[in-house]
């Protein structure tokens, strides 16, 4: 063969490798750069059947339309994202599975959750106790601000009654408190949270009080509704009010470590808190201040006001008309509605004509006390023997009347008259 013709088939077969080169080149690549096969594809196979049941005869059906319309459809997050013991791979699964994996984005709430009343029932066995599925959901979790979600602060109550409001799991688990929910529905709270005005947004519901993720019982210092941290609490909300407390004799003792002084919940209850302003409830602080002053509640009721109040009606001077209500102080307290310098201008809110000898009169009579109340104590036993003798006298003039009068018909007595 010529020189000539040999370089030019050897130039031909060079350039047939390097164009068989690059061709070969970008098939590789693409092959490199082809995206994974979608995981949701693979398991939605056999969930994607919404009526799908397991060995078990459980629901193992996933709605397609409804977890893309959540938050983590939303984010386009794969299966194996929250369920990260199943491998594509390696299909079928086994049949039980780990709890979905909420830790692996949610750290501080999961973290937070461990040492909540409702992880540590669960440590002890009780297993319908809550978990996050059990309160957000599982494959329809949306976010808190979507009023579908069941943590938006419009459902909280349905969200929180699934168990506080079956009487069935309330008897099983021994939950405080009895049902719960039925309290909270016809409370204050709920009506402002069901009303459309613009409070129900600012309305506490039981995430509120309790917490969230951090829910303790009420007999762990660190919960929100432990007694001492009560007003708090409640000062998240009525700040006015819990400012006023505090200065008060009831916020004063409490101040000083004494748990027993009286709280907002001691007084206004937990779960159905009514409008002060009620009737209803006007009657039944009465009683709430009887807890703590039974002796002084026994004297209020030998008074118009507290037989009047005893009948039901509202409309009277309870303990608060007269004491006040979060910013009770003694009566030695020259700042106590109830003092020497204030008692006339109190008993004027609602007697506008008093005078200096109207506030003369004991509000607080106890006419089995000597001491106290020497002319009560005998007028007392005076009133008590004339009623006691007055019903003597007529019972036994009766029952002598019915003996003549039946001596008298049976003898014949009577008919010469």
């Amino acid at each position: 063969m010529k020189p000539a013709a040999l370089l030019r088939a050897l130039f031909l077969v060079l350039a047939l490798g390097l164009a068989s080169a690059a061709s070969a080149k970008p098939t590789a690549a693409a092959a490199k750069e082809a995206p994974a096969a979608d995981p949701n594809e693979s398991c939605l196979m056999c969930h994607g059947d919404a009526s799908a049941k397991g060995a078990g005869g459980q629901s193992i059906g996933v709605d397609v339309a409804v977890f893309s319309k959540s938050v983590h459809g939303e984010m386009q997050f794969k299966c194996t994202d929250c369920h990260a013991d199943v491998s594509v791979d390696k299909l079928p699964h086994a049949e039980k599975l780990a709890p979905a994996a909420c830790v692996s984005c949610h750290e501080d709430a999961v973290k937070n959750y461990q040492g909540t009343a409702h992880a540590k029932a669960r440590e002890k066995g009780q297993g319908m106790a809550a978990t996050c599925h059990d309160c957000h959901g599982s494959h329809d979790i949306k976010r808190s601000a979507d009023p579908a979600s069941r943590t938006n602060f419009v459902n909280i109550e349905s969200t929180c009654g699934a168990c506080h409001g079956n009487d069935k799991i309330v008897a099983q688990a021994q939950l405080p408190g009895g049902n719960i929910q039925a309290k909270y529905h016809d409370s204050i709270h709920n009506q402002l949270v069901e009303g459309k005005t613009v409070y129900n947004r600012a309305a506490p519901t039981c995430t509120s009080c309790h917490g969230a993720h951090s829910i303790q019982p009420k007999s762990s210092p660190d919960s929100r509704v432990a007694r001492a941290n009560i007003p708090a609490t409640c000062g998240g909300c009525h700040q006015r009010e819990k400012t006023v407390f505090d200065k008060g004799r009831h916020g004063a003792q409490l101040q000083t470590g004494n748990t027993a002084a009286p709280v907002c919940s001691d007084c206004h209850g937990a779960h159905a808190i009514q409008r002060a302003s009620t009737p209803a409830w006007q009657n039944e602080v009465v009683g709430a201040c009887g807890n703590c002053h039974d002796d002084f509640i026994t004297s209020f009721r030998h008074t118009y006001h507290g037989k009047v109040s005893t009948m039901g009606f509202g409309k009277v001077a309870t303990c608060a008309s007269c004491h006040g209500a979060h910013d009770v102080r003694p009566a030695s307290d020259p700042l106590s509605t109830v003092s020497p310098e204030n008692r006339l201008q109190t008993c004027r809110n609602c007697h506008p004509q008093a005078g200096p000898q109207f506030v003369s009169w004991d509000p607080h009579p106890r006419p089995k006390d000597k001491e106290r109340d020497l002319i009560l104590y005998y007028t007392n036993i005076f009133m008590e023997v004339l009623l006691v003798g007055v019903f003597l006298f007529f019972g036994l003039h009766t029952v002598m009347w019915a003996y003549r009068s039946l001596k008298n018909k049976f003898s014949g007595g009577g008919k010469g008259h």
